[in-house]
């Protein structure tokens, strides 16, 4: 494929998406886009392995830029926060429903097959307050 189509094709795709989220496509917010979403595929990632993987190229941003960005395509609805271990965030770009495989050993957080996940009932929520969503992390280890 020509080089100058796929970097239109990136382009246009990171364009559509902030703008589908209401965002002004910042030199920050489009670098980022283009790391998440510009091949067209879904991610896991934590603010740490976006800063590293947005270092490697040619366009820098910082650590902070990164936070706040994810932070901005939350808000927008562009992507989802999943956190595992009540400390650690990982950022999916895929909004749709679905459950997660955590693998401990790797710290690694992967899709995991929604039509096979079954949730009967829900508890109540409490007086005043309405269920958001659910999230469903599924911890796995290697067997020894």
């Amino acid at each position: 494929m020509d080089h100058t189509k796929t970097q239109v094709d990136t382009h246009r795709i990171v364009a559509q998406w902030l703008a589908k989220g209401g965002l002004r496509p910042t030199r920050q917010r489009v670098i980022l886009a283009r790391r998440l979403i510009g091949d067209g595929r879904n991610r896991h990632v934590t603010a740490e392995s976006l800063f590293a993987a947005s270092n490697d190229q040619s366009d820098k941003v910082s650590l902070a830029t990164v936070y706040n960005t994810l932070r901005a395509f939350c808000d927008a609805g562009l992507m989802r926060e999943i956190t595992v271990d009540g400390a650690k965030s990982y950022f999916d770009t895929n909004m749709s429903d679905h459950p997660h495989f955590y693998w401990e050993d790797s710290a690694e957080l992967v899709d995991a097959p929604a039509d096979q996940l079954k949730i009967s009932v829900l508890p109540d929520a409490p007086e005043g307050a309405e269920i958001a969503k659910v999230d469903v992390v599924i911890r796995l280890r290697r067997k020894s």
